[in-house]
């Protein structure tokens, strides 16, 4: 079991290894697995909330129209898009692909699940972004709060798998809690869990890799 001090030690480490840059650069967490058979089927796809966030929030991009799509509005999504402009999107493959790539969440009204899954489902599925179906009566501003501060898990037919846990701004106790939450999602989807884990590592955007000692992971 990995604990909070020694997620804080190798945080600590990686901000010694990072070079200083006029932005803020994001903290990574990198975890590599063992003793998996990839080739029969093993995958994670997780939305994870995170006790605390980055200053630059997850977007989202909602899909829905009339009074769902005022109150999108009003909780200030990122991007609304309704049933017109969908399926323009959708015809137009360089348009859907960029669409994908912007942003990090995708929900969609209820009623529009199927025409989402015609004109986007194809560019969705493969990068694990399925849109979330939001029904009439769902409090908007409380979802979109929540995947604000939600980072992906995913990993497919391979043994590591990498997300951000916050940037350079926030304390190492905040991002060791951060880190730790997910650590322990993960291993509750492995086979084995903490068993299956090789390594832990941390990293800047602009900085080496500082590695949990391997022996620890034995």
């Amino acid at each position: 079991m990995v604990t909070v001090n020694e997620i804080s030690d190798i945080i600590k480490r990686a901000r010694e290894r990072g070079e200083k840059k006029k932005f803020v650069q994001s903290i990574e967490l990198v975890i590599t697995l063992k003793d998996i058979d990839v080739k029969k089927g093993f995958a994670l796809n997780e939305v994870v909330n995170l006790p605390h966030f980055a200053s630059k929030k997850a977007s989202i991009c909602v899909i829905s129209s009339g009074e769902m799509a005022l109150r999108a509005k009003k909780a200030e999504a990122d991007r609304i898009i309704e049933i017109e402009e969908l399926n323009r999107i959708g015809s137009n493959k360089k348009d859907a692909k960029k669409l994908v790539r912007t942003y990090d969440f995708f929900v969609a009204d209820t009623t529009l699940m199927p025409n989402v899954g015609k004109s986007l489902g194809q560019y969705l599925g493969p990068r694990g972004k399925m849109a979330t179906a939001m029904p009439f009566n769902a409090p908007v501003e409380n979802l979109l709060e929540r995947f604000r501060s939600s980072i992906r898990i995913r990993s497919k037919a391979q043994l590591n798998t990498s997300c951000k846990i916050g940037d350079e701004s926030m304390s190492d106790a905040d991002l060791a809690e951060n880190a730790l939450i997910i650590i322990n999602i993960i291993e509750k989807k492995l086979p084995n869990g903490d068993k299956n884990i090789r390594n832990i590592m941390i990293k800047l955007t602009m900085g080496k890799t500082a590695k949990l000692v391997e022996a620890k992971m034995v």
